[in-house]
C-alpha cells in the first residue's frame, strides 16, 4: 500500500463524504486527519511492554502482565481520558480500508506476541531458567516495539505492512 490509495477520490461517493467529514473533525487534534487514526490506542501496549521488562527482576510482575488484555481500537477510548475520544471511537469505521486492514492486522500480530510471550515466560518461570526468562521477555519486549513502529507508522500514513517473515521471526523467539 503507498500513500496514493488514500487518496479520497479512490473511495465510492458516500464513503469519501464520511472520511471527509470526519478528517476535517480530525484537523487540530491527535487524531491523524489522513488515516483517521490516533497513536493513544499504542499506549494499550506500552503497558505490556513495560510489564515484560520487569519480569526478570520481579517475576511478581507476571501475575499482572498475565492480567493485561487485548482491547479494541474503540474500546481502548471508550475507558480512556483522550480528549477526543467520541471522535477517535466514530472515527475508526470511517478509516480507508487498505489502512485499517494494516492497522488491524499489525494489532492482531501484537496480541499474538503477547500471549505467546506469556506462555513462554510462565513455562520458563515454572522451570527456574533465568538466562531463558530474561531472554524471552527481551525478545518479546524488542518485538512489541519494533510493531508498535509499525503501527505509529501506519497510524501516520505510512503504508508499511508486516510481511510474514518478519511476523515469523517474532513468533519464533
Amino acid at each position: 500500500m503507498t500513500s496514493e490509495s488514500l487518496n479520497p477520490m479512490d473511495m465510492a461517493p458516500e464513503e469519501r463524504e464520511a472520511f471527509l467529514a470526519y478528517a476535517s473533525r480530525a484537523e487540530g487534534t491527535n487524531i491523524n486527519p489522513q488515516t483517521l487514526l490516533a497513536t493513544d490506542y499504542l499506549n494499550h501496549f506500552n503497558e505490556i511492554v513495560m510489564l515484560l521488562e520487569m519480569v526478570p527482576d520481579m517475576p511478581d510482575c507476571l501475575e499482572e502482565a498475565q492480567a493485561w488484555q487485548p482491547k479494541s481500537y474503540q474500546d481502548h477510548f471508550r475507558d480512556s481520558q483522550f480528549r477526543d475520544k467520541e471522535l477517535a471511537i466514530e472515527a475508526y469505521d470511517h478509516v480507508p480500508r487498505d489502512h485499517r486492514k494494516a492497522f488491524d492486522d499489525t494489532v492482531e500480530q501484537m496480541n499474538l506476541l503477547v500471549a505467546l510471550s506469556l506462555d513462554r515466560i510462565g513455562q520458563a518461570l515454572a522451570n527456574g531458567d533465568a538466562a531463558a526468562l530474561r531472554l524471552i521477555c527481551s525478545d518479546a519486549s524488542r518485538g512489541l516495539q519494533k510493531m508498535m513502529d509499525i503501527a505509529s507508522a501506519i497510524i501516520h500514513g505510512s503504508g508499511r505492512r508486516l510481511d510474514q517473515a518478519e511476523i515469523d521471526g517474532f513468533m519464533a523467539g
